[in-house]
């Protein structure tokens, strides 16, 4: 079986709801995706963050998960930093309700792709994650994961279908995002607690 790494990239935040403060959301967003993470089967978790944000992870991590220090917050950083694993998917932070099958869905065509992408649900700027074959094809560009899209993804790979386009969802960057949690799905307990002492309904 291949050994596979899923990573939360500990990104920056550019957003908070109104009172609420921007590094105590960051912090509860982070720290439901990697208790997500935590519960997935047949894969190992790590985080990623750049040397500023060690104190972050080391906060959030549970006991024996990996932090990698990366030089600059993106896939490729994290990917080149990897040895041992023969696949590696690397996920956004601000996603505190994402559907653990949307992560298998991200891995799953690595099977017979090279690269797979995940985009923000409804067309937004941005991907939700990045998966790739290690190591990673020399034609993958550097992707932003607040700004890339699966064009970009695909720009330079020999066949576009080396790159599959896989389920989305969406992520928490403003007003509109926040509507759609549903406090009816299970989990998001940091981000939940977080938005009902600031009086918000969760």
């Amino acid at each position: 079986m291949a050994r596979r790494l899923v990573v939360a990239l500990l990104g920056p935040v550019h957003w908070s709801p109104p009172g609420v403060d921007l590094a105590q959301w960051r912090a509860a967003l982070a720290e439901d995706v990697i208790d997500l993470f935590a519960t997935l089967n047949e894969v190992e978790v790590a985080v990623a963050v750049t040397p500023a944000d060690r104190a972050l992870a080391d906060a959030l991590v549970w006991p024996g998960t990996a932090v990698y220090e990366v030089a600059e917050p993106t896939p490729n950083a994290v990917f080149a930093g990897l040895e041992g694993y023969d696949q590696a998917a690397v996920l956004v932070s601000d996603v505190p309700d994402l559907p653990a099958l949307t992560v298998g869905k991200l891995l799953r065509p690595l099977t017979s792709r090279p690269v797979a992408v995940a985009p923000v649900e409804g067309g937004g700027p941005g991907l939700l994650g990045v998966a790739v074959r290690l190591p990673a094809p020399d034609w993958l560009p550097t992707l932003e994961l607040d700004t890339a899209t699966p064009a970009e993804a695909r720009a330079n790979a020999p066949r576009p279908g080396d790159v599959a386009v896989t389920t989305g969802w969406r992520r928490l960057r403003g007003p509109a995002d926040l509507a759609t949690l549903d406090p009816a799905f299970e989990g998001w307990e940091a981000t939940r607690a977080l938005l009902s002492g600031s009086g918000r309904p969760t």
